[in-house]
């Protein structure tokens, strides 16, 4: 069985696109899990009906920030019958520390899921001393 997922690179933007889109259109912080291994983080977020390509994970300063964008104006000329979902484009910021290794971050996405790995430094991660 092979799955059909492909690695995302962090891509380090133009904000400006992003405070653009926010500025003029609704965003909604997208549902998220955080869980850790020994080797690192791992936060999944959901963000349904948006696209690979308009996907944008950026690293600045301290901060992870992921956004997703949506077909706004597509979605929001809509005749709906029933709308129980909250209308946007997807922003959550993280703020992280440097217990993170920045350069080795990856993430994924597939079926409406963004899969964001943040491997721990080696300073950090446990490790097992031998007593002699």
């Amino acid at each position: 069985m092979t799955e059909n997922k492909e690695i995302i690179a962090v891509k380090d933007l133009n904000s400006k696109n992003i405070e653009e889109l926010l500025r003029t259109q609704n965003s909604v912080s997208p549902l998220v899990d955080i869980y850790e291994s020994e080797d690192e983080f791992v936060i999944t977020a959901g963000m349904p009906g948006v696209s690979r390509n308009d996907i944008q994970v950026k690293i600045n300063d301290n901060s992870l920030i992921i956004f997703g964008k949506i077909e706004y104006e597509k979605m929001l000329s809509r005749k709906y019958v029933l709308n129980e979902n909250e209308l946007g484009n997807y922003f959550r910021k993280f703020n992280i520390s440097d217990s993170i290794d920045v350069e080795k971050i990856r993430a994924g996405y597939n079926n409406g899921q963004l899969v964001i790995h943040l491997p721990k430094n080696e300073k950090i991660k446990p490790r097992t001393i031998e007593v002699n």
